[in-house]
């Protein structure tokens, strides 16, 4: 491991694969650094912390606790990652972050520890940008491919499945599942389960149309973007119910992979609580 005699140096260079670290920052005897990994000033990584090669924390960084971070990540100033959960009732467990591999985490970033309600593990997958402000808290489970923009809040125990999108200013209720390939709209209110494929918008967030953009853009075909408008029709707007949507989208030949996610998603959430499908896990 090399300290920096003065200024923060340039990139670590990938042939050497040497870690860098400034004088002003403070790391944990403990502390696992792959190669090529840089921290920069002023930043704190605990003891527990392990993280992966090439990773890049710029200045004013705080990991703690048991945080677990993949390979090639940028880490923005004043994130902090690990902090203990937001959770009255929560005393002190041995509980942890993992985030995966080449996410961008920007400026004021908070993503808190899990609790012993699910596994004790938040999670955030791979290949992530997560804006400036936004808060991921306990439990919490983000897939990959997923942007969440500036000041946006996950409650506990949120899930955001792969090529989610969130925009800014969004406010998810705790037990939300935010499904795959969905958009939510700035500023919207988020107290039951976003659909995949759907954009949602308003407080409360409702499903308004298909997230036609990201689905072109995704490389869908036209057949299954027209099946998914249909669906869309018959669940959100003329609201016939989940069987009749289903036989007639069958009698019309338009069940498919998308559509059967989306069937199958609206059949959990009716079974769960308060529109959230996952809100039958919470502890009475």
């Amino acid at each position: 491991m090399t300290v920096l005699p003065s200024q923060p140096a340039a990139d670590p260079s990938p042939a050497t694969g040497e870690t860098i670290v400034h004088p002003t920052a403070v790391v944990a005897a403990g502390a696992r650094l792959g190669p090529g990994v840089r921290v920069g000033a002023l930043c704190v990584v605990s003891a527990e912390a392990v993280i992966g090669a090439g990773t890049v924390l710029e200045s004013g960084v705080t990991i703690m606790g048991d945080v677990r971070i993949g390979a090639r990540n940028r880490i923005f100033p004043g994130a902090v990652l690990g902090g203990d959960p937001q959770d009255v009732s929560y005393r002190g467990s041995p509980t942890r972050v993992e985030i995966g591999d080449d996410n961008v985490i920007r400026e004021g970033v908070t993503i808190n520890r899990g609790t012993e309600k699910e596994q004790g593990l938040t999670v955030v997958g791979s290949h992530n940008y997560l804006m400036a402000c936004c808060h991921v808290a306990h439990d919490c489970r983000i897939g990959d491919h997923v942007i969440i923009a500036n000041g946006t809040l996950l409650g506990g125990h949120v899930r955001v499945h792969s090529h989610a999108s969130l925009s800014g200013g969004v406010a998810v209720h705790h037990w939300v599942t935010i499904g795959g390939w969905s958009f939510v709209a700035g500023l919207s209110r988020v107290l039951h389960d976003v659909p995949p494929y759907m954009l949602v918008e308003g407080s409360p967030a409702r499903p308004r149309c298909i997230n036609l953009v990201a689905l072109r853009r995704g490389g869908f075909p036209a057949e299954s973007v027209a099946a998914l408008v249909e669906a869309h029709r018959l669940l959100y707007r003329a609201c016939v119910g989940l069987d009749a949507a289903r036989e007639s989208l069958r009698a019309r030949q338009l069940i498919g992979t998308e559509v059967d996610g989306v069937l199958e998603f609206f059949a959990r959430q009716l079974q769960g609580r308060h529109g959230r499908a996952r809100e039958a896990r919470r502890a009475a």
